[in-house]
């Protein structure tokens, strides 16, 4: 990747907050209007490469940017998580927390997470433990 999306400096529309060691920038992806993503300001691949500061850093900006999503959004729950490697999701090899608001009327409303992960079209022939 030449230039990664997610590394400092971010355009001033994307970004909403930041604190000493992350930003909490705006997902630009239409389809998932007002959620937005925690990025570490360095460039780290997966939350396995975040130093503690900067895990720490995550977690008071979660909670930030909740209460700012509660404050305009008033959603009626969240989807948080963190998509790591391509298998598991991540098209940007830079380390970002998804915060999504959710709402009671969306089509897939209590739809988490794992839902897809639990599809039977989705077991796997064998089985690694």
């Amino acid at each position: 990747m030449d230039a990664c999306p997610f590394c400092p400096p971010i355009k001033t529309e994307e970004l909403i907050m930041e604190s000493e060691y992350c930003l909490f920038i705006a997902n630009t992806d239409d389809t998932l209007a007002g959620s937005g993503m925690i990025v570490p300001k360095q460039h780290r691949e997966t939350v396995f490469d975040l130093t503690p500061e900067e895990f720490n850093d995550t977690h008071f900006l979660l909670l930030r940017a909740k209460a700012w999503m509660d404050d305009i959004m008033k959603p009626d729950g969240f989807t948080v998580g963190w998509n790591c490697y391509p298998v598991g999701g991540q098209t940007v090899p830079h380390a970002h927390l998804h915060v999504i608001p959710r709402f009671q009327d969306e089509p897939l409303a209590g739809k988490g997470l794992r839902h897809h992960l639990k599809q039977k079209n989705n077991q796997r022939t064998s089985q690694r433990i």
